[in-house]
């Protein structure tokens, strides 16, 4: 049964799902920890608008989910960056390690290049691949 996938295939969808399951879990951590008015507060106490809060934790959970998935992994995966650049600015002044108080940019940093191999390798193996009702208005470089 798994003996048509090649080992890059196999470390494709590990990829996927890692980056998939660590953007579902922390748009989850902001709903039901911090909470929608908390994490609200925490991105207007940076000087972001309210409305990035609410777009960090849809984006996080339905780009979460999707790369699960393995739905439009691309495009989900460049739509992603700007909340992982968001989250490497947010933690830039708190020094390397995420270890640090408040987060150092190490972690934001490597979901970055992360991304950057979803974006570069696709869905891989095990992916849904698309939805039948929005894949007429998905760009064909992205249905890979």
């Amino acid at each position: 049964m798994f003996t048509n996938f090649t080992k890059n295939d196999y470390s494709t969808v590990i990829t996927r799902i890692a980056l998939g399951g660590l953007l579902l879990s922390h748009g989850l951590i902001k709903l039901f920890v911090f909470t929608v008015q908390g994490t609200v507060g925490f991105f207007e106490s940076l000087g972001l608008p309210a409305i990035t809060a609410y777009l960090t934790i849809f984006g996080e959970i339905a780009g979460g989910i999707s790369l699960i998935l393995g739905v439009y992994s691309r495009l989900v995966a460049i739509l992603s960056l700007p909340i992982l650049i968001g989250a490497l600015w947010a933690h830039s002044s708190n020094g390397w390690l995420f270890s640090n108080n408040g987060g150092g940019w190490e972690f934001p940093l490597f979901l970055i290049v992360i991304t950057f191999a979803v974006i570069i390798s696709g869905d891989g193996p095990f992916a849904l691949r698309k939805v039948p009702f929005i894949d007429q208005y998905i760009p064909q470089i992205f249905k890979a």
